[in-house]
């Protein structure tokens, strides 16, 4: 009941019967638990999360009743660089697909909280109302907890087979993974893809929760990729890559299109990192070698691998 009065898309849940807070349940003198319990929590997951609101340039924890203009994700206490990590990954991210959509984001204070954060605007929100959107978890008939069980070609299908759905849109994912993996985003499960219910049919959302989750101990790939389930990003060859693209109906020129791309945009995605004004030079470095060396790698020999296949 916390998340439900401001949970994502249009789906509000109201409890008919609220308990009353006291420091009985909560710490009263704690604003990140009194918005919790209060109602105006945000997004479930490894982080904390709170609705923020946007007022004059300036942002506040969203009151009761309020609806939320963005999220605020705060440092997790198993790795304290989380948020500028994910940050970083963004930046580079909208460097590698500059025609995607990704979403907006910024690190930023937040009045009456002494600590900085990840201020992300909401998606599904516009000025007078709600946007309607679902996660592939649920588009997939899935339940939350099977959201690693599965591969990345059961998302193409989806599009593919879903009446409305446009083929850019399995050309958009395809190049979404393709460029996570790069940055060694391995936590890419079926509830950080999403499609928006418009009245012409089911469109992707713009991208979110980019993190190069492999800087920490998330080595293996979260989806069965290529036929290769459990993959260690480190294991992960251009064929791998290819076989997906043909998974997803994708042409060998289609495929080498797409890598011709991120490899003319690679350099960007570094200099992004590189020069952006948060962030410490070990993080940074490390997110730079990594991408680096899955280029040399993996990458690189799309190409060769691509001219060899039958």
């Amino acid at each position: 009941m916390a998340f439900g009065a401001d949970c994502a898309g249009a789906v509000s849940v109201i409890d008919p019967d609220p308990a009353q807070l006291s420091e009985l349940l909560m710490n009263v003198n704690d604003p990140k638990e009194l918005a919790v319990l209060t109602s105006r929590a945000s997004l479930s997951g490894v982080q904390p999360k709170l609705s923020v609101i946007e007022r004059d340039g300036k942002y506040y924890l969203a009151k009761i009743g309020e609806m939320s203009t963005h999220i605020a994700k705060f440092t997790s206490a198993k790795h304290d660089d989380l948020v500028i990590n994910e940050y970083l990954t963004t930046l580079a991210f909208k460097a590698l697909l500059p025609e995607d959509t990704v979403i907006d984001l910024s690190i930023s204070a937040i009045e009456g909280l002494f600590e900085s954060a990840l201020i992300i605007k909401r998606f599904d929100r516009i000025p007078d109302g709600r946007i309607h959107f679902e996660e592939f978890n649920q588009l997939l008939g899935k339940k939350s907890i099977a959201k690693y069980n599965g591969s990345h070609k059961e998302m193409s299908e989806f599009i593919r087979s879903t009446k409305g759905c446009m083929p850019i849109e399995n050309y958009r994912l395809y190049a979404r993974i393709l460029a996570g993996l790069l940055l060694g985003n391995t936590d890419m499960h079926f509830k950080n893809f999403a499609m928006f219910h418009t009245p012409t049919g089911l469109r992707l959302t713009p991208s979110y929760d980019q993190v190069a989750a492999s800087v920490y101990d998330y080595k293996t790939v979260a989806l069965t990729l290529g036929g290769a389930s459990d993959m260690p990003i480190g294991n992960l060859k251009a064929k791998n890559l290819i076989t997906m693209g043909h998974e997803f109906d994708l042409s060998k020129g289609v495929i080498e299109m797409l890598f011709k791309q991120l490899n003319r945009n690679k350099e960007a995605a570094k200099e992004v990192i590189f020069s952006a004004s948060i962030g410490n030079n070990r993080l940074k470095d490390q997110l730079i070698k990594l991408m680096e060396a899955r280029w040399n790698g993996t990458f690189a020999s799309i190409g060769q691998t691509l001219s060899t296949k039958p």
